[in-house]
């Protein structure tokens, strides 16, 4: 694949000050991102299929990809699982606070760029052994943000421009790690840092509830979903649960993500599993520890690969390796009395 920094790419010559010495992994016209949106079919039709056709038809070796969610919260697993068992390759990632999502797919070794802002720990549970090797040994190059600046960068795709000023990162290592540049204020003469926009060529979110035409509600925060929806080129979308459109309707000022954004829909209850989906279940603290722990020996995470990813049909077979619905109920009853 050829590899571009396309901050220094373009019809124009355009005079900057480089903030940042990493490379700018996606290319942020606004226009260009404008003239592919304009030709994306918007008919309201059925888009259910299954997990194993969405990533097949739309998840391409090369492509970059960024994944809803926050952390270890409502994760799009069975879509990363996927992504996986096809074994693609030389994938760009946002690791906007990507957790166990990006250990799977370091495990799978799926990705070779990511725009980090938090990367290889799974937050206080420890760090991910193979996704720290894959950046010490270079298989994945990283360009580094902040979470605001990998939030602002989906912002201004959703917003159809090319970049945001900001302020963040000024004063810190980390903007000297990006590919953010120095301007001047046209208004005040003051410095601020152009932050580029993000078009993924894919998102793959997992949401609450959605209908058939890919309509979409999400129970509690959604941190950056609403823009990542909509600065995606295509989008993958699994939900807990598919219901009619008369519901959808019923509160329509829920639907965060309309169906004209959607590419594909896929039924896939605890489609989260092991991570937390409010609400719904509680993650799997001693399934995400059997992670870090077999990640200690190459041999033993090879065998959980193909115990768990490889090895099965499909995600539900993941599931009943991992304690069936006896265990999903479990973790049901722990988020429930998380919340109360």
């Amino acid at each position: 694949m050829e590899q571009k920094n396309y901050a220094l790419t373009g019809k124009k010559q355009v005079v900057y000050n480089p903030a940042g010495s990493r490379r700018l992994f996606t290319n942020p016209d606004a226009d260009e991102a404008r003239a592919f949106f304009r030709g994306k079919p918007r008919e309201k039709v059925d888009k259910t299929t299954t997990v194993k056709e969405a990533v097949a038809r739309l998840v391409h070796d090369g492509d970059y990809i960024s994944v809803g969610g926050f952390g270890g919260t409502r994760i799009p697993t069975a879509l990363l699982h996927e992504i996986v068992r096809q074994r693609k390759k030389n994938l760009g990632l946002a690791g906007h606070t990507a957790t166990h999502d990006f250990q799977i797919l370091a495990a799978g070794r799926c990705i070779n760029r990511c725009d980090i802002a938090y990367i290889i720990g799974l937050e206080a549970r420890g760090l991910s052994r193979r996704s720290r090797e894959a950046i010490e040994k270079g298989e994945i190059e990283v360009t580094e943000w902040t979470n605001a600046a990998l939030a602002w960068r989906y912002k201004a795709a959703a917003m159809g421009i090319s970049f945001i000023p900001t302020r963040t990162m000024f004063g810190t290592d980390t903007v000297k790690h990006s590919a953010a540049v120095e301007m001047e204020c046209p208004f005040t003469g003051k410095k601020y840092l152009a932050i580029p926009a993000l078009f993924p060529d894919v998102a793959l979110i997992h949401v609450h509830r959605a209908d058939v035409y890919g309509n979409c509600q999400v129970d509690g925060i959604m941190v950056s979903d609403y823009d990542l929806a909509r600065a995606a080129k295509h989008l993958i979308i699994t939900t807990e649960r598919l219901v009619p459109e008369d519901i959808i309707r019923r509160e329509p000022h829920r639907t965060a993500i309309p169906y004209y954004l959607v590419d594909a829909v896929i039924e896939v209850p605890y489609g989260s599993y092991p991570a937390n989906m409010p609400y719904e279940y509680y993650s799997d603290e001693e399934h995400l520890q059997e992670w870090l722990r077999v990640e200690q020996d190459p041999e033993q995470l090879t065998e959980f690969l193909e115990r768990n990813i490889y090895g099965v049909e499909d995600f539900w077979s993941y599931i009943q390796l991992n304690g069936g619905l006896k265990r999903m109920t479990e973790l049901r009853q722990q988020e429930v009395l998380v919340e109360k």
